[in-house]
């Protein structure tokens, strides 16, 4: 045989070699597909068809490869000209590794590209192929907690322009700023948490996760592993991978204390520490953690009282009360009343609205729960009233209980305005301390004239005088 005759067999055998991996890749594989220059697709295999949601591969064909195949990169291999022989590609069902050529013709330019599925015949490749999904499964559930750990409210969600909410505002702002612990004080319900997180998203760890921590609600002896986590098999019942505690997960973020006026003794001296030496070790372990948290602790006890009974430390104390921040009761801020009703009625999407002598009996309550009562308050009314427009009565029937603000609170409502006539003033104050006794009587006149000492005509001449219409 000369040497003519074994290049032409040469050929031949090259020609039939292609030919027979091109069969055994695309008989075996899970799908093969082909794209012109274009990279549109010219032929795809039934198999992977119906794989991409396709009844048959006769619908492809024609149509851009990445509008068949979300991600494909066959169009960056026509492109380059470079094969990519090994990558993960995501389906609907599962991941598949994936090979894609480049295709030729005889001067050698790349008229098109071919890719094959390749993942029930890798089988070497499951432990790659474990990993992967493992590591996908990781970022989700990351992303996820990120998610969970963000912050849902902002300086816009406290509601109120009365001065003294500009100067919480003020002083929130301010903490948010820097780095240093914040001590936010007040009644329970004034909104304490909310203007924490308010602090977290106006600082520069707000991409990082929001972690609170109840010390009034975890029992005493879970509270210490609760804050710090445990090492594996910490103690009986410990889970035996061991497991993160609040300062770990807010890492690089900021922890939420709240009532920091509970927390235990022997916890206090623990949380001293990892404010001034910023470190911490987990229950059960020699491990030492370094601890990048911003603190923010809240309390509705006074902590002053509380270090002279010996039940929380001065030194941590001073430590936390950097920039401390005093939230405003209701009833100190009462000038608030119809923004934050109004605010309230639009969360909870009612179409409600308040008459102003419903506003008026809003004022003269005391509010010992505060905006969460009032939040409870305005719910209540709204969804046991079928009028859209909710009067004194409504209100009076939601709070139940009412607790009137002491005289002298009322009295410093009658302030004189600027430059206002003493005969201005009186009417003023006789007009609202009318209009306010009615609504605590829910209009009824014999009732309010009871509780003003006036005889109800003498009530009814007053009323008449000042334009106040009786309620129907």
């Amino acid at each position: 045989m000369n040497d003519s005759e074994n290049l032409k067999d040469y050929q031949r055998v090259r020609q039939l070699a292609i030919r027979s991996l091109f069969e055994i890749i695309e008989q075996s594989s899970e799908g093969t597909v082909i794209v012109d220059r274009d990279a549109n697709i010219v032929w795809m295999n039934e198999r992977y068809a119906r794989r991409f949601g396709l009844e048959s591969a006769t619908f492809a064909i024609g149509k851009p490869c990445e509008s068949v195949i979300p991600g494909s990169l066959l169009r960056e291999v026509v492109r380059t000209g470079r094969p990519i022989l090994l990558d993960m590609q995501d389906t609907p069902k599962e991941p598949l590794v994936v090979m894609r050529l480049p295709i030729h013709d005889a001067a050698g330019l790349v008229i098109g590209a071919i890719g094959f599925a390749l993942y029930d015949e890798l089988r070497s490749l499951s432990p790659m192929l474990k990993r992967y999904l493992s590591m996908q499964e990781e970022l989700a559930s990351t992303r996820s907690l990120l998610r969970a750990r963000q912050t849902k409210y902002n300086f816009a969600h406290f509601i109120g322009t009365s001065s003294a909410s500009l100067e919480v505002k003020r002083r929130a702002r301010r903490g948010a700023s820097t780095e240093s612990p914040v001590l936010l004080q007040g009644e329970t319900g004034t909104g304490k948490e909310l203007l924490a997180q308010a602090i977290h998203a106006a600082s520069p760890r707000a991409h990082k996760p929001f972690v609170s921590i109840n010390s009034a609600a975890i029992p005493e002896a879970l509270l210490e592993a609760e804050f710090f986590g445990t090492a594996p098999g910490a103690f009986t019942g410990a889970d035996r991978k061991g497991r993160a505690g609040k300062l770990q997960i807010a890492q690089g973020g900021s922890l939420f204390l709240d009532e920091i006026g509970d927390m235990p003794l022997p916890l206090q001296s623990k949380l001293l520490r990892v404010l001034q030496e910023k470190e911490f070790e987990p229950v059960g372990s020699n491990e030492v953690i370094h601890s990048d948290v911003r603190i923010i602790a809240a309390t509705s006890t006074d902590l002053e009282a509380a270090i002279k009974r010996g039940e929380f430390r001065a030194d941590l104390y001073y430590r936390l009360n950097v920039l401390p921040i005093q939230v405003p009761a209701l009833r100190e801020r009462l000038d608030d009343l119809p923004a934050l009703s109004e605010g309230i009625l639009e969360e909870l999407r009612s179409q409600h609205e308040l008459t102003p002598e419903a506003l008026a009996l809003l004022g003269q309550h005391a509010w010992p729960g505060n905006i969460r009562e009032l939040r409870n308050v305005l719910e209540r009314a709204a969804l046991l009233s079928d009028d859209l427009l909710l009067g004194a009565g409504d209100i009076r029937a939601a709070i139940g209980n009412f607790n009137p603000l002491p005289p002298t609170a009322i009295a410093a409502s009658a302030e004189a305005l600027p430059h206002e006539t003493f005969a201005a003033a009186r009417e003023r104050f006789d007009r609202q301390l009318i209009e306010t006794t009615l609504a605590q009587c829910a209009g009824k006149v014999d009732q309010a004239a009871r509780h003003l000492g006036l005889g109800r005509s003498t009530l009814y001449k007053k009323m008449a005088a000042l334009g106040i219409a009786e309620s129907q």
